[in-house]
């Protein structure tokens, strides 16, 4: 009887450990920089070492994080950048009651002192309790979280400001297929297949890279149009399932979303 009361119990706790272990990855994904749902609220999120801090920067607040005494959370109001004229980095002038903190971004490869791992960006943080007399000075890894909204397939609808008929490409119309996690896409130019890679900041899309097949296209059709025009994005606006790209100029494609 005591055997078989000790296997039952054994058996109660491998079914605990089980269940609550499926409730864990059903509802969070976490990476070095958090879990996928400040990924989603955060255009930008980093982290680092000695000591371990975290930065979370999204439209309605900018949240540090640490281990460093007087300095576990603090929050910011969000500010625009301040912007070098000859490189891509910006920086962050934040403040409240409390503090005080400037935040660099630069767009260079760097590697986390613990895991190894390479980001895209480096990150200085020189931040300051107002009664404190000097200013902590640290540095980090981060990344910007590519808009979710944009992962899903994408049929053309307007190019250069006129709307398109499947007379103006070989047999179908334009589309792309945007996958946000990995920060490329594929699809179909009009009349050759076609892919590459996206760049995204808050407030910046580019597609570069791209790269198509070589079949001949019937005279008139707008594939090089089309994939100029891609080419030469800079911003997007997503509303009532349209993808709307842009550059300082005008409006250049607009796409339907399709499932």
């Amino acid at each position: 009887m005591k055997n078989i009361f000790s296997l039952l119990l054994l058996l109660s706790l491998v079914a605990s450990c089980k269940s609550t272990a499926g409730k864990t990855s059903d509802t969070q994904t976490i990476s070095e920089y958090g879990i996928q749902e400040d990924e989603m609220k955060y255009y930008f999120t980093a982290t680092g070492n000695k000591p371990f801090w975290g930065l979370k920067m999204g439209n309605d607040d900018i949240v540090f994080t640490s281990l460093i005494p007087g300095k576990e959370k603090l929050v910011f109001a969000p500010v625009d950048a301040i912007k070098a004229m000859d490189a891509n980095v910006k920086m962050y002038k934040v403040s409240n009651e409390t503090s005080a903190a400037a935040i660099t971004i630069q767009q260079v490869d760097c590697q986390n002192s613990m895991s190894g791992a390479i980001s895209p960006y480096k990150v200085s943080i020189e931040i300051k309790i107002n009664s404190e007399l000097e200013t902590k000075k640290i540095g980090g890894c981060g990344k910007y979280n590519t808009d979710y909204r944009l992962h899903d397939i994408w049929v053309l609808e307007e190019l250069n400001g006129f709307k398109v008929f499947i007379t103006d490409f070989q047999r179908e119309l334009p589309r792309i297929e945007i996958n946000s996690s990995e920060n490329k896409f594929m699809g179909y130019g009009g009349c050759n297949a076609i892919s590459g890679t996206i760049f995204y900041e808050k407030d910046l899309l580019r597609f570069s890279k791209v790269i198509s097949t070589l079949m001949a296209c019937a005279p008139g059709n707008k594939e090089g149009e089309f994939t100029k025009a891609l080419q030469n994005t800079t911003t997007y606006i997503i509303e009532n399932n349209r993808l709307t790209l842009s550059n300082p100029s005008s409006k250049l494609l607009v796409f339907k979303k399709v499932d």
